[in-house]
């Protein structure tokens, strides 16, 4: 420096422009450090693991292995999405719409948050042996729920789809009440009255009470539900992106819920697929959703955030694929039963999450690291969402509020996470549905379903039913007559869940007033 004609105060000028030039640059990278993820949770009504070209099952090795349904889908934007992220196989959601959705909102299971059965808008559908004081209003104001922390924290909360929190006359039956700032299609209903733009997507017509709202623009052309529901969601994004805030999108689609009407952008691929008209009605459905998705991962890659975005891909309750007997291998194949069953297909859905953009250096994407390709076998459910969400971002919940899910961090890097206890506990107290007032729990291998009252169609008359899932994935083994010992360790795991989550039970068939219990079988 002295060639340069730098004398020592001007080397120490120097060297404190230097000092200072590097502290601007560790400013730069905290600040990037500390930027707020965009969160998108993609819900598909009704939608099994099985309702995919992707496969979600695995071989003896582990590997993804294809059966016919994964032939018959069409949905490459979900082997995109796979591709770029980790897809679970035990993932697991209640076996009817409404508890998944407040279990995804609030991280509690059914048993606890007491929704146990879907919302009828206009009556208590509990059933004539339903715990009577079961939660049928569903969420209001004051619960605390994943949009309203976000909301809290800074977020621009966004739902586009359908709501089905709570009855059309209670708090939960508005979106805008539950901390979503913006709430495009959300109502008290479950299923929509029509797909079809042209039909007002049910306003005006026999199923007018059931008419998908704040979609008027769209009335009388031929866009379908799923696309308009898609075109909103996109708009809505622009505008937090513009406004320079991060976005939670909660897109939970109408479909692929009855009616199955055709998407007739799609239904054409399946003319030739040798099922029933309703069977290719539901594939264009998945279809037409899975082209949502698609367009969502664009519009992300368009406004230049897609590097900055978790996506949860999800389905909220077993397959309804009109395919067969609920009850058998057909809809879910080789998976046994269907929305509402108390079998795997009735249960188990899909769930991808990847970061929209995958880049490693990204600093949001090394606090949540998620192995690219993978499939991950430990036993998950919808529940792990709220804390996973509300870890990565750094908000914590009210210390009052029990979480019964996990944060699926580490189980995103592909690693098996020891601290998780592998267990499910599914409780349905109610009827009329494809099973009636029944529980299941599941523990590692091995799951146990306890039917209050059994007829001869369950069970051949039996309280219970015991399988083997590692040997019997397919649930076509009942081992409670054979396995006693392990009927009786597993029922007893069962009824202290129970008893923790503070469950409700059906009554007593004579007096409607006593609560019926699970019972342990006798043995030593």
């Amino acid at each position: 420096m002295q060639g340069c004609g730098f004398d020592g105060a001007g080397r120490r000028w120097v060297l404190a422009l230097m000092a200072l030039t590097v502290w601007a640059g560790v400013g730069r990278s905290v600040s990037a450090a500390a930027k707020h993820p965009n969160v998108v949770v993609f819900l598909v009504d009704d939608m099994g693991v099985m309702d995919t070209s992707v496969p979600f099952l695995t071989d003896a090795e582990g590997r993804p292995k294809k059966y016919p349904l994964n032939e018959f889908y069409r949905t490459p934007n979900m082997e995109r999405l796979a591709a770029l992220g980790i897809r679970f196989n035990n993932c697991y959601a209640m076996n009817v719409c409404s508890p998944t959705r407040i279990s995804i909102m609030t991280g509690q299971n059914a048993a606890r948050h007491h929704t146990t059965n879907w919302i009828n808008p206009d009556r208590n559908n509990g059933g004539p042996f339903g715990p009577p004081d079961w939660n049928w209003r569903g969420l209001t104001r004051g619960s605390v729920t994943l949009p309203r922390l976000l909301q809290q924290a800074g977020y621009r909360t966004i739902h586009v789809g359908k709501g089905h929190f709570g009855p059309r006359d209670a708090e939960g039956g508005e979106p805008l009440n539950l901390g979503f700032d913006v709430n495009v299609g959300g109502c008290s209903i479950g299923s929509p009255g029509s797909y079809y733009g042209e039909e007002n997507y049910g306003a005006g017509t026999r199923r007018a009470s059931h008419a998908v709202p704040h979609l008027e623009k769209y009335h009388g052309t031929k866009t379908y539900l799923t696309e308009a529901l898609t075109i909103e969601a996109n708009a809505r994004v622009s505008e937090a992106v513009r406004a320079g805030k991060p976005f939670y999108l909660y897109m939970a689609h109408y479909a692929v819920h009855a009616p199955f009407q055709p998407d007739p952008r799609f239904v054409g691929h399946y003319a030739d697929s040798g099922k029933s008209k309703r069977a290719q009605a539901f594939a264009s459905m998945i279809e037409g959703m899975d082209k949502s998705l698609g367009d969502i991962l664009d519009h992300l890659e368009e406004l230049g955030v897609a590097e900055d975005t978790l996506v949860f891909f999800l389905g909220d309750n077993g397959t309804d694929a009109p395919l067969g007997d609920p009850h058998a291998v057909a809809c879910a194949a080789p998976l046994r039963g269907k929305k509402g069953a108390h079998y795997e297909g009735g249960m188990r859905v899909p769930l991808i999450v990847a970061w929209a953009k995958p880049n490693p250096d990204n600093p949001l994407q090394r606090r949540l690291p998620i192995r690219a390709g993978a499939i991950q076998s430990q036993v998950v459910s919808v529940m792990d969402l709220f804390p996973t969400i509300l870890g990565l971002v750094g908000v914590r919940w009210p210390e009052t509020h029990v979480v019964d899910g996990r944060p699926l961090d580490r189980l995103l890097t592909g690693q098996r996470d020891p601290s998780r206890d592998e267990t499910f506990l599914m409780h349905y107290p109610h009827s009329p549905h494809r099973s009636d007032y029944f529980t299941v729990y599941r523990h590692g291998r091995w799951k146990v379903i306890y039917h209050y009252f059994p007829t001869r169609k369950q069970s051949g008359g039996s309280h219970y039913q015991l399988f083997d899932l590692v040997r019997d994935p397919f649930e076509q083994h009942d081992l409670a007559d054979s396995e006693p010992v392990v009927l009786r360790r597993m029922m007893r795991e069962l009824v202290a869940a129970l008893q923790e989550h503070g469950a409700q039970y059906p009554v007593s068939k004579e007096d409607r007033r006593t609560p019926v219990r699970p019972v342990v079988p006798a043995g030593e």
